[in-house]
């Protein structure tokens, strides 16, 4: 069987037009099944202000209250999924656009407050592949932008590595499966103003030297923490780099495994 696989892009993949259409050139030459999972959190933050709506964020998390989420649904599930979505029929690529409310696909729950109150941001709690699988087996590639829902009529905006990792473990009790991160860096860097100086393989115990050190902070350390956990429930292989580790395999990157 091929492998699966789930690609996730964000950053200048989605911000620059150029880098988006070279990527989906290639994603669409891929003759494996293969998913692709969109952030957007930039377009949404200009949109924000253009339209007077403060962007709030708490170490690196968007505060979404009802103005937000209304901006954040234009911007991930209309623009940027459907532009996506066109581009990839341009080349001659069949792909539909998903939200976790369609299909039923993804469930979350509103995040509680316990210090922060993240307003309408969605904590993951059931994946149902049912209908992106009927779609695979016929060849239709399912496009998922980063909001949920609850089961009640609420939409929530959820992490997009989340939802990547979360469709990566469900796909992964039938599918051979890999998960790919897709940013500007050639991967995850012992040194931030040394492009090439790229950490190629990480372990969970290296994972902690690595943190203890100073060097995986921030932003990264939930999107690796993501990953660990992706690998202890199915998921085969995870990288982090370029799109290029997708189709030059040798390429420069970073490999997350279990040992």
């Amino acid at each position: 069987m091929d492998t699966l696989k789930i690609i996730k892009i964000g950053g200048n993949i989605i911000d620059n037009e150029d880098a988006l259409d070279s990527f989906l050139t290639k994603f669409s030459m891929l003759k494996e099944p293969k998913i692709l999972v969109h952030g957007g959190g930039k377009l949404a933050s200009k949109l924000s202000v253009q339209m007077g709506v403060e962007v709030q964020m708490v170490e690196g998390r968007r505060i979404t209250d009802l103005s937000t989420l209304e901006i954040i649904t234009m911007v991930y599930a209309g623009q940027i999924n459907k532009t996506i979505v066109a581009k990839l029929q341009a080349n001659e690529c069949n792909a539909v656009g998903f939200s976790g409310a369609d299909g039923n696909t993804i469930v979350a729950e509103k995040r509680p407050v316990k210090k922060i109150d993240y307003g309408y941001v969605g904590d993951v709690k059931k994946v149902d592949i049912q209908v992106p699988e009927l779609l695979l087996e016929s060849g239709i590639i399912p496009v998922f932008c980063a909001i949920s829902h609850d089961q009640k009529g609420q939409l929530l905006n959820t992490n997009a590595d989340t939802i990547a990792s979360e469709l990566a473990i469900a796909f992964s009790k039938k599918y051979k499966t890999a998960l790919y991160y897709c940013f500007e860096k050639k991967g995850v860097l012992k040194n931030v103003e040394d492009e090439n100086s790229v950490i190629e393989k990480i372990t969970p115990s290296q994972y902690k030297e690595l943190i203890d050190a100073g060097i995986i902070m921030e932003g990264m350390i939930p999107k690796i923490e993501n990953c660990f956990y992706a690998l202890e429930n199915g998921v085969e292989k995870i990288g982090i780099g370029l799109p290029s580790m997708i189709f030059e395999p040798n390429s420069l990157h970073t490999i997350l495994k279990n040992s």
